[in-house]
């Protein structure tokens, strides 16, 4: 099979660079707001966009609102950018995995300096 790749992948990947560049647009931001991935099912029905904030928490709690905001309108313009049958619902989800790849870093770093 020469193209094993899911058309779901293909379309999130897809999805993943139209939400970026829209998130990018948006102004309301109070830290630094970036798309990490986008989980598509295989119907493609629903999309789950991961997302990170560089700031405090006070930033997070802005990103999350900011983006549950505008979720209507970032479909709405993902509609009009692909040209899809139907374009799948969004739900964006704080992605925690570089906080908590920071802290184990910490918890390393500690355990070698008490050596």
């Amino acid at each position: 099979m020469a193209n094993a790749y899911k058309r779901s992948d293909r379309v999130g990947e897809l999805i993943f660079e139209t939400v970026s560049e829209l998130v990018r647009e948006i102004r309301d931001f109070s830290g630094l707001v970036s798309v990490m991935k986008v989980k598509l099912t295989d119907d493609l029905q629903s999309a789950r966009i991961f997302y990170s904030v560089l700031g405090s928490g006070a930033d997070k709690t802005n990103a999350e609102k900011v983006l549950k905001d505008n979720a209507k309108n970032i479909r709405h313009q993902l509609a009009q950018k692909l040209n899809l049958r139907r374009t799948p619902t969004i739900f964006f989800e704080y992605d925690d995995t570089n906080e908590n790849a920071d802290k184990v870093f910490n918890l390393l770093k500690k355990i070698e300096e008490e050596k």
